[in-house]
């Protein structure tokens, strides 16, 4: 019986051979993620379902990265944090990422890249939306609530249900001004945010298989912006090269069978397909960017799990040489070893910090920063009357801080195309 990748991983989880759309199942668990935001929660419910002296199913399969509302004065964020480390200590938990130590990585979904858990055929569950950004490695990854996770520390199982899949792809060689962030705003426009709800998203074709896996993180990473319960690309010697270099633990690499059905197909060749952003305030807002050009603009925002990652910064780069933005820029690295990057990686001979400074940007501490509006003194938050163009994944009223800013969606190259001349800009102009 024919079975799309997802389905493979999702039967070899539950010990099966096959499983069949639409039926639910037992799935063994290979990794919980939680942060700051979820963890003191899903922890408290843990311990009010299996007792309170219940050890989680399995330490090294637990990981807590705290990432969200973390470099704040706010005495609850700190209160959080001091949750994590009381359970972390606790259980030992050998995964336990303190903020403020040498141990600190940053954002969950990248920092859970570069610390080697994303293998190939294995199962992610993580109690933040964004999880499904492992998909990117050819494994299942996707985002659950606090009583989900819960059970998962107590068991190391979930009951789900197998997702149909939508299939998307994208023939032709990758222009220079286009990237993955175009590419999922094009699909968002095209569907809407609700178009792949409860289904598996899978991406495919020669342009998808050119992409750095930052890049294909992107994609996968903003599949639950269209309702999607994961986002896939099955793992190929560029991902497996990744892994190799960051794990020396076994994988399965799975791919889908050519008669497997889908929901449906999308075809795009990327030569037809130009830059764009998501205006305010849906994800699925789609215009081009040539159609909203010359739109004044407060603020330029490049960060985040989706747009923070150190190719998201060599794009930037390519832009801001030479230049000055005419806009309050921030740089936000995903994580401590993006921020080191930027130190070391060169663009023609300079290297990307400096490249940025001599810009006029503001580069911050690694975080999620204002992607999620936060407390008061988070970095980069918007206030009343902003417009921002921003990296980041989502765009609804307060996402970034004030109900009363608008987010216009756009890749790194628009970003700071945009920063330079202070209004909506086609990064064409600049390349």
């Amino acid at each position: 019986m024919a079975q799309t990748i997802t389905q493979k991983i999702l039967a070899k989880a539950s010990s099966r051979t096959f499983v069949d759309v639409g039926e639910s199942v037992w799935l063994n668990v290979d990794i919980l993620l939680t942060h700051d935001v979820c963890g003191p929660p899903t922890f408290d419910i843990f311990k009010e379902e299996f007792g309170p002296d219940a050890k989680v199913w399995d330490p090294s399969k637990v990981v807590v990265l705290p990432d969200h509302y973390i470099f704040t004065a706010n005495e609850h964020a700190h209160r959080n944090i001091d949750l994590l480390r009381q359970f972390a200590k606790e259980q030992g938990l050998p995964h336990y990422y303190d903020v403020g130590s040498d141990r600190y990585k940053g954002v969950c979904h990248v920092a859970l890249a570069e610390e080697g858990f994303n293998l190939p055929g294995t199962v992610l569950f993580g109690t933040d939306s964004h999880t499904c950004t492992s998909g990117a490695f050819g494994m299942f990854g996707t985002g659950i609530g606090n009583t989900d996770a819960a059970f998962i520390l107590g068991t190391g199982k979930l009951w789900e249900k197998v997702p149909e899949s939508i299939k998307f792809t994208f023939e032709g060689e990758m222009p220079v001004w286009l990237t993955a962030k175009d590419l999922i705003l094009q699909i968002l426009g095209d569907i809407t945010t609700d178009g792949a709800t409860y289904r598996a998203m899978e991406f495919d074709g020669e342009a998808i298989f050119s992409l750095p896996m930052e890049e294909r993180m992107t994609l996968t990473n903003m599949a639950i912006e269209a309702g999607g319960m994961n986002g896939i690309i099955a793992a190929d010697n560029i991902a497996e090269a990744y892994v190799k270099a960051r794990s020396n633990k076994p994988y399965e690499l799975f791919q889908s069978d050519p008669d497997a059905e889908y929901h449906s197909k999308y075809h795009y060749n990327v030569r037809d397909l130009e830059p764009v952003v998501a205006q305010p305030h849906s994800p699925d807002n789609r215009a081009t960017v040539r159609s909203v050009a010359g739109t004044k603009i407060t603020k330029s925002y490049i960060g985040s799990c989706t747009g923070g990652k150190l190719t998201d910064f060599m794009m930037a780069a390519k832009i801001l040489k030479g230049q000055t933005v005419s806009v309050t820029t921030n740089i936000v690295p995903a994580t401590v070893q993006v921020a080191r990057s930027l130190e070391t990686e060169q663009y023609q001979g300079v290297t990307l910090k400096k490249i940025f400074e001599d810009a006029g940007c503001s580069i911050a501490l690694p975080s999620c920063a204002a992607c999620l509006g936060g407390p008061a003194d988070t970095v980069g938050r918007s206030v009343d009357n902003d417009v921002v163009v921003s990296t980041t994944n989502r765009n609804f009223p307060g996402r970034m801080g004030s109900k009363h800013a608008g987010v216009y969606l756009a890749s790194p190259l628009t970003a700071a195309a945009s920063a330079i001349t202070g209004k909506l800009t086609d990064p064409r102009d600049f390349l």
